[in-house]
């Protein structure tokens, strides 16, 4: 589990990436859960939690580049 920190850290190339695998972790992690016991439940709420760190860093990222071109365009 990465830190906000450490996801800041990382273009966004590297971010994208690891949004992918982490929804891959994810679908996997529900599959088990409803098929079998899973060691560690709270793994499901962790794992959506650094999915929506990742999204919400890509979006501010997205906004700030977003802002840089309308400032540029004015």
């Amino acid at each position: 589990m990465a830190k906000a920190k450490e996801l800041r850290e990382m273009s966004e190339d590297q971010l994208n990436f690891s949004l992918k695998e982490a929804r891959e972790d994810l679908f996997k992690l529900k599959f088990q859960a409803s098929t079998e016991k899973l060691d560690a439940p709270s793994s499901l709420r962790k794992m959506r939690r650094e999915i929506a760190r990742m999204q919400t860093i890509l979006g501010e990222r997205a906004r700030a580049a977003a802002g840089k071109a309308s400032a540029a365009g004015a």
